[in-house]
């Protein structure tokens, strides 16, 4: 998640520290949101972790992840990210997203 994390962060134009300690500002929330989603529904990542991880409440990721879709996933995913994404999904053994 960390390499997630960075990647997020780095498109939305915000700090990492701004990202994990549960923070609700506005600019937080928008990079939140694909975070939970990628992490939850891409990568397989337990809702709880991803809570744990950020510092908020299960319920927050479980409507983070589950609200509708990031229109563009890849503008979070360079190929670095792209390459961790895709070793995420082939341990989980789910069936690949292209994206």
């Amino acid at each position: 998640m960390p390499s997630l994390a960075r990647e997020i962060v780095k498109a939305e134009g915000i700090a990492e520290s701004e990202l994990r300690p549960g923070g609700r500002s506005k600019r937080v929330s928008k990079a939140r949101k694909p975070f939970c989603q990628l992490a939850v529904k891409r990568m397989g990542h337990p809702e709880a972790e991803v809570a744990r991880f950020l510092g908020v409440t299960t319920s927050a990721v479980s409507r983070s992840a589950n609200s509708a879709d990031i229109p563009e996933p890849s503008r979070y995913i360079d190929q670095f990210g792209k390459n961790v994404l895709l070793l995420h999904i082939s341990l989980l053994k789910a069936p690949l997203i292209e994206f």
